[in-house]
This record gives structure tokens, C-alpha cells and sequence, in this order.
């Protein structure tokens, strides 16, 4: 008997829905202490049902000495104490589920802290143990073991620090991120039970998904050759083993319905494609259309190349402005450079607020009426831009690594503003959050944004519920003048976007659904504007 399409919508809910980011740490602080919270959360799920999200992916709440940011994991079966406990996670997780909210969390398969168990084993247990298996221990080169194995690169773009660390017994350990954050050995079958292991403890406690942390990193070459010289495969990157270990977790989230998305930066289209397989991740990141500047042709490419490298695999595409490591939505595009790249972030470039804020109201539109699923960081729907934070009170080890060059991540990490008039804007702390508040953060207050009809609150609850609008169908583009992106999906929605510098008429239609700004007074559609039509 074939499945009634309820039940199936129900089983895909993946494939369309709208998934918002939760950085605990920022999100609303619950117990005062100046850090966002799980209680902080728990009382602000009306605010995120009435937004109208599908499901919440939360960045690790696991317990950690957070050197960056939580993605240094010390026991991944417990919440840290910063944010409360297990009891509360999966409460959380259920009064989300009452509300039609699902809960993806956040996996980190690729490293963890120097303070995991396993690590300190091996640290106690010295040279040549088994314990030391577990990770990537090596001797040194050089005639007294004094040069690291190799020259791999940090994975932190722009660090000038090596990715091993020389410990007192001789022997060097490899972390491609900081040296807090030991990278683990996949060829170990420990590794692979622990992993899925923990994937099952996370679905028995009722989440719906997880979110896969630089997912494309964990092989690697046993001979940990140089990179010099290209060797291919690459040594660390995109390893063909990494397969089996994917398809053998799509098989522990089959049990439960569970579903996967994968961190994965890859250049190439058909090894990206790879990741999607039936058997192995159900979804991954889009960094192309995330990372593209504010220019039609390029963004309609973007567009076009990630449904095209999606289609021969059936995955749906994902869709996302801005993340927890990325410049915030309207600075960048309020700046001369509208794209982003991590070796290009510096301090004090200009930006246009006013320009970036246009535009990043009419990408809004763009990005909900594309097929696919859409996240959503938080803080994008109130317009959040991003926060110059006092050097002395940046956290970001990216920063640090840097030499001081590298702003960092932290500016988009800033607590949320609630409440206009409240003290630091309603974030809940009784004492000053863990990054400071700019003085102007009242004014982006959720509670000031809700009783705003033109805020850009309430344009993405008004997207939001209007979505469904395009219905599930292909996307086909529209003749369109220079500049201008226009599309049609099966349901007879059509999204109109004008990136040209001179108004646009609009196509035919029987009425205007939502606009990210007023038409001009002939009723065209202006630059950095877009409006969903019914045709």
C-alpha cells in the first residue's frame, strides 16, 4: 500500500523545511550568569514557533573547556554546566517537539578536547600505547625528533601556527585546528563504535537530526605524507574511506528516522555529490550560494550549479546567508565586497548598513523561495549586523592564531537583543554578557521588531508562513532584463529579484504575495528589492 502523502511529508520533513541555528551561548541567557542558556531557550520556543522554523540545530552544548567555541568536546553524553543539564536538553527537546519543532544537534566527529578522557589516557600513557592509537602520535623528524611530522596546514585560515604539538616525552600529536582539539584516528574501529554509539544515544533522547562538523576531514593518508607536491589523493581531505564510515552511520539514523547534514567544503561538484548518496548524508551545507557576492549572474550560477550538482544524487539543496563563523548578512553586503571568503576578513572595512539591510531583506526572499531547505542563524531575522568586537575581549582562537590579523568569528556570536528596555537588551544577564553589547543593540529588540509591520521580523514570519506557496516542484527561470532574477515553481509562485540599478517592471500576475520593499510609485520593482507574485 502506498504511503498517504501526509505520512510521507511528515517522513521528508527535511527536504523543505526551515531550520534555525541556535548559538546557545548567545541565544538568551536563562540563570543570569552572562551566558546564553538552555533555560534561556526553553522560554523563548513561543518567539522561535511563532517565527514558524521547522526544526532548531543547535552548535555543541556538550560539555567542553570551550578553547573554540564548544567544538572542543570533552564528553559528548553531557552538557556542560554553562548550559545546563541533560534533564534540560531533553526537555528541551520534547516541549520543541510540542511545539512542531524538531532538534538537530551538533556532531564533531574530527577532534576532541585535550581534557576527553581518551586523551588524557593517552597523554598518561605514553609512546608506542595502545591508547595512543587512538589519535595520531608520531616521532619528530630531524636528528633529535625536533621538527613536526609533516607540513600540513591549519585548518584555521591564516594561522601561522603548525598543526602538531611536541610533548615532553618526544612524540608529537596532530590537531588541525587548535592544540586543544587532538584529532582523532578514523582507521581505529574504537573510533567508529564511540561515534556511533553517541549518534544513538542523541536519537534515543528524541532528536530529530545531526549536523556533521567539518565532515570531510576525517581520514586520513596512514604515511601522513607532506602536502609538498600535491599528492592524490589529498592526504586529509575528501578521502575515499570516509564513505564507508558515512554509510555506516546512515545506517544507525535509518533506526530512528533520523537524518544527517554534513559540513562539507569541496570545489568539486561531483565528489560533493558523493556525500549525498541514498546510503550515505541526507543533506550538506551549500557554501557556494553562502559565499556569493550580491550580483545576479553569479548568484543565479550559484543557484544553478547547486541544484544541477544535487540532481543526479535526489538531494535536496540547502540554502543559508550566514552562519556562526560567517561575516553577518547586512555588513556583508553593505560593503565594496559583497562576497566571503575567511582569508580576506580584516578589520575596519567600511560598510553601508542602510545598503546591506536592502539587500539582505530582498535575500531573504530569494533564499525562502528557492527548492530546497533553508537555515536561518539567529539573529538573521532581526538584522543583526556584525559586532567590531574590543580586541581585548575577543574569544575567537582564529583571531589568536592569526597573530591578531584575523578579526575572528566572535562578531557574529554576539548575544541577542530582546528586550529594547531592558538592561543589555534583554539578553537576561545580571551582569555583562560574555561579549559585550554594542550601545545601539535596542534598537534591533525582537520585542520593538514585533510591533513593527516593517521590520524585518516580521517580513520573515510573514516568508516563512507564506512559503508554502511554492509547494515542493523544480525551479524554471522567467525572461528577465539585465540584473533581474526571476523564477517560477510548480505551485504558480513566481519570485522576482532586482539587483540592477534601474527599476523593474513585473512579470504578469494576479497578485503580490509579499515584498521585501515598497514598488516605485509606477509599480516596479526597485534595486535590491524582491517580491513573490502569484502568476
Amino acid at each position: 500500500m502506498a504511503q498517504p502523502t501526509h505520512a510521507r511529508r511528515q517522513a521528508d520533513w527535511w527536504r523543505s523545511a526551515v531550520i534555525y541555528q541556535v548559538y546557545v551561548r548567545s541565544f538568551a541567557d536563562g540563570d543570569g550568569d552572562g551566558t546564553g542558556d538552555l533555560a534561556g531557550v526553553r522560554a523563548r520556543l513561543p518567539y522561535l514557533a511563532e517565527l514558524g522554523v521547522n526544526a532548531l540545530w543547535f552548535n555543541p552544548w556538550y560539555l567542553s573547556p570551550m578553547k573554540d567555541g564548544g567544538y572542543d568536546v570533552a564528553d559528548y553524553r553531557t552538557v556542560d554546566p554553562a548550559f545546563g543539564t541533560l534533564a534540560e536538553a531533553e526537555k528541551l527537546i520534547a516541549e520543541a517537539r510540542e511545539l512542531g519543532i524538531r532538534t538537530i544537534v551538533d556532531i564533531v566527529p574530527n577532534h576532541v578536547s585535550d581534557q576527553h578522557p581518551w586523551f588524557r589516557a593517552a597523554l598518561a600513557a605514553g609512546p608506542g600505547s595502545p591508547e595512543r592509537e587512538l589519535f595520531h602520535f608520531r616521532p619528530g623528524r630531524g636528528a633529535h625528533g625536533e621538527l613536526p611530522p609533516n607540513d600540513w596546514p591549519s585548518q584555521f585560515v591564516g594561522s601561522t601556527e603548525p598543526v602538531w604539538t611536541r610533548l615532553p616525552d618526544g612524540d608529537w600529536y596532530l590537531h588541525l585546528f587548535t592544540p586543544e582539539q587532538p584529532d582523532l584516528n578514523w582507521a581505529h574501529p574504537a573510533v567508529r563504535r564511540e561515534h556511533e554509539d553517541i549518534l544513538r544515544f542523541w536519537f534515543e533522547r528524541g532528536v530529530a537530526g545531526v549536523r556533521i562538523d567539518s565532515a570531510a576531514l576525517l581520514a586520513k593518508d596512514p604515511d601522513l605524507p607532506d602536502l609538498a607536491g600535491a599528492p592524490d589523493p589529498h592526504p586529509f581531505v575528501d578521502r575515499d574511506e570516509l564513505h564507508d564510515v558515512y554509510r555506516s552511520w546512515r545506517a544507525v539514523a535509518d533506526e530512528y528516522g533520523g537524518v544527517f547534514v554534513g559540513e562539507v567544503w569541496l570545489p568539486d561538484a561531483e565528489r560533493f555529490a558523493r556525500y549525498l548518496r541514498p546510503d550515505e548524508l541526507h543533506t550538506a551545507f551549500n557554501f557556494a550560494f553562502l559565499s556569493c557576492p550580491w550580483d545576479a549572474d553569479r548568484l543565479r550560477a550559484a543557484i544553478d550549479s547547486t541544484l544541477a550538482e544535487h540532481a543526479p544524487v535526489g538531494a535536496p539543496a540547502t540554502w543559508v546567508l550566514c552562519n556562526h563563523d560567517i561575516t553577518r548578512t547586512v555588513t556583508r553586503y553593505g560593503r565594496t565586497d559583497t562576497g566571503f571568503d575567511f582569508a580576506a576578513k580584516a578589520f575596519g572595512t567600511p560598510t553601508d548598513l542602510a545598503l546591506g539591510t536592502r539587500r539582505a531583506r530582498a535575500a531573504a526572499l530569494l533564499s525562502l523561495a528557492l527548492p530546497g531547505s533553508v537555515y536561518l542563524y539567529q539573529g538573521e531575522e532581526l538584522g543583526l549586523p556584525e559586532v567590531d568586537i574590543p580586541v581585548d575581549r575577543i574569544e575567537d582562537p582564529m583571531h589568536h592564531r592569526s597573530g591578531g590579523t584575523d578579526p575572528g568569528r566572535d562578531g557574529c556570536r554576539v548575544p541577542l537583543p530582546w528586550s529594547a528596555n531592558a538592561p543589555y537588551a534583554g539578553f537576561g544577564s545580571r551582569e555583562e554578557p560574555w561579549l559585550p553589547l554594542p550601545a545601539d543593540w535596542a534598537d534591533y529588540a525582537a520585542d520593538r521588531q514585533e510591533r513593527d509591520p516593517h521590520s524585518l521580523l516580521t517580513l520573515y514570519r510573514e516568508a516563512i508562513a507564506a512559503r508554502p506557496a511554492f509547494g515542493e516542484g523544480p525551479l524554471t527561470w522567467l525572461p528577465a532584463p539585465e540584473g533581474v532574477l526571476a523564477f517560477a515553481r510548480a505551485e504558480g509562485a513566481l519570485c522576482v529579484v532586482n539587483l540592477a540599478a534601474s527599476p523593474a517592471e513585473l512579470p504578469a500576475h494576479s497578485e503580490l504575495l509579499l515584498s521585501s520593499g515598497p514598488l516605485d510609485e509606477s509599480g516596479r520593482l526597485p534595486q535590491d528589492t524582491a517580491v513573490w507574485l502569484r502568476a
